[in-house]
């Protein structure tokens, strides 16, 4: 499967674009970010504070780092999805990391055939460095209310 439109509208309404590098907002440090929610080095650069880039190379990073994303969600669930399903997925993985989906209860649930646990599972994930953060909140309604859509 890959993402769709609606999918990655709202990964990019979440993430924001910014073209300066800036802290990360649950650590006022690491991990510096770019573009839309980009953490990974940049043309074989990491991302670092004063670092900047065009609205191109944001679209290309996004792009580039969904189709990881699509595939490690493709890999990780062991039950069918919907559209909507799928895209919540991905933009919960592309926010937290492939990792983090795959040791989590959500996954365990969503394996198990368990959509509607799987469903409410997104909503404990709006932390970061221990605090909850309305924006995270926010998506994760959002990436809940497009898995049960």
């Amino acid at each position: 499967m890959k993402i769709s439109e609606k999918g990655v509208s709202l990964i990019k309404e979440f993430e924001g674009c910014s073209l300066t590098a800036y802290p990360d907002p649950g650590t006022g440090g690491e991990p510096w970010t770019i573009g839309y929610g980009w953490t990974h080095s940049v043309d074989g650069k990491p991302v670092k504070p004063g670092m900047m880039i065009d609205e191109a190379t944001a679209e290309r990073l996004l792009k580039t780092g969904l189709v990881g994303y699509e595939n490690d969600v493709s890999k990780l669930v062991k039950v069918k999805l919907m559209q909507g399903q799928f895209d919540a997925l991905v933009s919960f993985a592309y926010n937290l990391g492939a990792r983090t989906l795959s040791t989590s209860t959500l996954l365990r649930k969503l394996n198990a055939g368990d959509y509607a646990g799987a469903a409410d599972e997104f909503l404990r994930w709006n932390k970061a460095g221990g605090k909850v953060l309305n924006g995270l909140t926010r998506r994760r309604e959002a990436e809940r209310a497009l898995f049960l859509s």
